[in-house]
């Protein structure tokens, strides 16, 4: 057996290799500590600021802070619109998970309608996950508390206190102040990042115009929470600033007065100082209650307004219009004296028909037999068609138009209100537009008397009214008056904008004031009527814009007509005579005879805002409505469209 051989060691060598080793393991080790002190600096030095953000907002968490919506006074100071503490529940999606794992419990707790569920899942899939989203408006005291005892089981959910608005008359203002509703995708996208806390946007009437303005702006709570989310205390604060207040010209009286005086029929009325062109009340008829649609209306609500024959949800004033009949003679008779074509004692012959040269067709005066010489303010107080059938042939329709363009139709009367309509003035160049036949004399004849293509709102003969008022000026028409930042600031006037003549001549316009005053309180005017008893001067116009044209030779009497198809009658006016302090412009939707249907209207508006006297309501205490016996037939052109009558036969009824 052989020898096992030994292996002697190399001290030197072993030393040799354990310091590279050693040295090795030592460098590793620097680098080790350097990478770490650096990594260390990285996120104590350089970084530190970022990481001290997130980890403060993993303790704090920025909770938005509604401001109270602006409030809405009338001219005295009376509150038309406000707000009301209420709670809402709202939901953030990325806490609170998959709806259908919580959302069936909670309907359980909380009464959750369609409408609630359908608008909370709209606006989550729109909004982002970490953003709030509201899933029911005016939660009640029950169901608040109720929520609270099992508030536990639903993360994401929060009760949240809100100011809920109220309108105070709502039926009343339906169409001037409008409404807010609950925000929705639409809204969402225009109201942009910073404004997706609130829960309403206006939606019509000066809530939406002035929606910037009330709404105010957004402020931010620090909230302090544990390590499960919940809220321990506040840490700093943002505050909000709350939406101004408008006080607006409009009487809370007169408005009611208004109402009142309509009684149940329908229609639309504005008053407006003639000095200024502030509103002093707008209705449109018949309204309805604007609290309806603040937190969602129902289907059966909705159904029902919009099944309505008599359009409450329409506004009049400002979308629709119609032939404004008779109500402009003043304003051609003022265009004939401008133009040089007509001098006040000028006199035309009436006979009861008008002609055209080469026709064999006749235009029918007011009055059967005619109503003879006639000069510009007996055509006035008496209505005499065939004064201003040649009066408007003589002129021509460019120049008619142009003329009727200056007294402010066919343009917005600068209403505080988004949507006004312009209106039609007849001419060549608007036919040309909407039509391919080519432009007839006898719609020249028709334009002069306010039938045919025309096309006139109440707030443009409102203030067209207040023109020939004040002496000539054409103010923009205005709901707000002023405004105020802050409860404690003083109000500030809202600016106006200038306002243009509707004439350069004084003694033009006098005659025409003559004629209206002779309209009320002359011996064959067509409103006398209204004048027996006053103690005060009124002036001013009736009209009766047809929606049936006569048959042949025959009269025909609109309340023999079926409803849909009687005329509208029509009033403008002003009062006192002598010094105006506020003009009006009535239209009464199948009303018949401006005379007998609008112009009492007026007079009781002018007693109530000159005398106090408010009109007598209805036996029931509120407004009804028109019995509807049959549809509109079809066919039927709606008063906003613009269709040319062939007739000339307005007639208005005579004392």
């Amino acid at each position: 057996m052989r020898a096992r051989r030994r292996i002697l060691k190399n001290a030197a060598a072993e030393a040799d290799q354990f310091r590279r080793r050693a040295a090795l393991a030592f460098l590793g080790v620097v680098l080790a500590l350097a990478g770490l002190s650096l990594w260390y600096l990285r996120l104590q030095v350089w970084q530190h600021a970022d990481y001290a953000t997130r980890s403060e907002a993993n303790r704090i968490k920025l909770r938005p802070v509604v401001p109270g919506r602006g409030l809405i006074y009338d001219r005295k100071g009376r509150i038309l619109a406000d707000n009301v503490p209420a709670f809402r529940l709202d939901v953030t999606p990325n806490e609170a998970g998959d709806p259908q794992d919580w959302l069936p419990a909670l309907q359980r707790i909380v009464a959750l309608s369609p409408e609630d569920i359908a608008s909370f899942h709209d606006n989550r899939k729109a909004a982002r996950g970490f953003k709030p989203v509201t899933l029911k408006l005016r939660v009640s005291d029950e169901e608040a508390a109720r929520f609270a005892v099992d508030r536990w089981r639903y993360p994401g959910v929060e009760l949240v206190s809100y100011l809920n608005r109220r309108y105070l008359h709502g039926e009343l203002f339906a169409h001037v102040i409008g409404y807010v509703g609950r925000i929705d995708v639409d809204d969402l996208k225009q109201l942009g990042e910073v404004n997706s806390a609130f829960s309403h946007t206006g939606k019509t009437g000066l809530e939406r115009s002035y929606e910037a303005a009330l709404r105010g702006r957004i402020g931010y709570e620090k909230v302090e929470t544990n390590v499960e989310g919940r809220p321990m205390g506040l840490v700093g604060r943002v505050p909000a600033v709350p939406g101004a207040d408008l006080r607006l010209s409009i009487d809370l009286d007169l408005q009611r007065a208004m109402v009142l005086a309509f009684g149940d029929q329908e229609g639309s009325a504005v008053a407006v100082d003639p000095r200024t062109g502030q509103v002093l009340a707008m209705v449109s008829l018949p309204g309805y209650d604007t609290n309806l649609f603040v937190n969602g209306i129902s289907h059966a609500d909705y159904k029902a307004l919009t099944e309505n024959p008599s359009r409450p949800l329409f506004n009049r004033n400002v979308l629709g219009g119609g032939p404004p009949g008779s109500t402009v003679k003043p304003l051609v008779a003022l265009a004939g004296l401008d133009s040089g074509l007509r001098r006040a004692e000028d006199k035309t012959l009436s006979t009861g028909e008008f002609r055209i040269a080469g026709q064999r067709r006749g235009y029918r005066d007011s009055h059967r037999g005619g109503h003879g010489w006639v000069d510009l303010r007996e055509s006035i107080a008496q209505s005499v068609n065939t004064y201003y059938y040649k009066l408007a042939q003589e002129m021509g329709i460019d120049r008619f138009a142009q003329y009727m363009h200056r007294y402010g139709f066919g343009a917005p009367s600068g209403i505080d209100l988004i949507g006004e309509s312009d209106g039609v003035v007849p001419s060549r160049e608007w036919k040309s537009r909407n039509s391919a036949e080519p432009w007839y004399p006898g719609e020249t004849v028709i334009a002069g008397i306010g039938q045919g293509y025309w096309i006139a709102t109440a707030l443009q003969l409102a203030r067209s009214t207040a023109a020939i008022a004040n002496g000539g000026t054409l103010n923009p028409l205005r709901l707000v008056e002023a405004r105020r930042d802050g409860y404690r600031a003083p109000w500030s006037a809202l600016p106006h904008a200038p306002a243009p003549r509707i004439t350069d001549h004084p003694e033009h316009l006098r005659a025409v004031q003559e004629g209206m005053l002779a309209t009320v309180h002359g011996s064959h005017g067509t409103a006398t009527a209204i004048g027996r008893g006053a103690p005060y001067l009124i002036a001013g116009k009736t009209g009766t814009a047809q929606r049936s044209s006569r048959k042949g030779d025959a009269s025909v009497d609109p309340h023999q007509l079926p409803y849909h198809l009687r005329h509208t009658g029509l009033f403008v006016g002003y009062a006192p005579a002598d010094a105006p302090r506020i003009a009006i412009a009535v239209v009464v939707e199948h009303g018949g005879f401006g005379g007998s249907a609008a112009a009492p209207i007026a007079r009781k508006v002018f007693d109530a805002w000159l005398l106090g006297k408010m009109p007598e309501p209805l036996p029931d205490g509120k407004r009804g409505g028109p019995p509807v016996t049959a549809a509109v037939a079809p066919g039927a052109a709606p008063a906003s469209s613009p269709a040319p009558a062939n007739t000339g036969t307005e007639q208005e009824p005579t004392p």
